[in-house]
């Protein structure tokens, strides 16, 4: 570096350039000058020693230019799935809890597990959402490999307003959405067997006891509690104990 800055860049101090192309012209020139000088020291130039030494040592330029990469370590969670970069990429189910090495471009994300590369995907440029490959998902997830939270809150709507709440909030209290496909379908599979009104009722009443799963909607339907008002559930009273003091304590 500090022959190129006494021999180059103090020659061209003194010069404006207007474009990047007339600058490298003139760095050109002067580069082609200093490999041609004799060193003191050796009596030959650098040009001189490259032809007889370095060139025949040359192997051919990688087929491919060089991307940048980073390398992450990540861990499977529970769906399947690695977080990159605030989003989610799948990977084969049965690494669900394993460590994984990720490897990071501009353009994709590959994942290894012990050296070997177990998933590639394309990077998203938004950071957020899920990117899944249907052949990682385990055989009973793949029915729902083309739906989305916004499909099967849809299909809920269908049935009424309350359906397609609890729904909505059966995937979105989750860590991932997906983790709620299957309960969803469920409670939309409630339509086949108990008129809509009631499943409303009952989705109602979940709702409203914030009991969020299809086992207690189910619940509600097979014990008749949808045809009661949520308001009207039934309040047990305190019941009596020597530590309990009573409204009467504070008069």
């Amino acid at each position: 570096m500090l022959i190129v800055e006494r021999w180059i860049l103090a020659r061209l101090r003194h010069r404006r350039f207007f474009n990047l192309t007339d600058l490298n012209t003139a760095i050109g020139g002067l580069l082609e000058e200093l490999n041609h000088r004799p060193m003191r020291h050796i009596g030959k130039s650098r040009r001189q020693l490259f032809e007889e030494i370095e060139r025949a040592a040359l192997t051919p330029l990688p087929s491919e230019p060089f991307e940048y990469a980073e390398w992450k370590t990540a861990k499977v969670h529970p769906d399947y799935h690695v977080e990159v970069d605030k989003t989610f990429y799948s990977v084969p189910h049965r690494l669900i809890g394993r460590r994984v090495d990720v490897r990071l471009t501009y353009r994709a994300v590959e994942i290894f597990q012990d050296h070997t590369r177990v998933a590639s995907h394309v990077r998203r440029s938004q950071r957020s959402g899920h990117v899944t490959v249907n052949e990682h998902m385990p055989k009973a997830h793949q029915r729902y490999a083309n739906m989305t939270p916004a499909s099967l809150i849809k299909m809920a709507a269908r049935i009424g307003v309350n359906t397609a709440t609890l729904v909505e909030r059966m995937m979105r209290e989750r860590p991932h959405p997906e983790q709620g496909y299957r309960s969803a379908m469920g409670i939309i599979a409630l339509a086949r067997r108990y008129e809509r009104d009631r499943l409303e009722a009952a989705c109602e009443r979940a709702l409203v006891i914030n009991a969020i799963s299809y086992s207690s909607v189910s619940a509600i339907l097979k014990s008749g509690l949808d045809r009661a008002s949520p308001a009207a559930a039934p309040v047990k009273a305190t019941p009596s104990h020597a530590n309990i003091r009573g409204g009467g304590y504070y008069q």
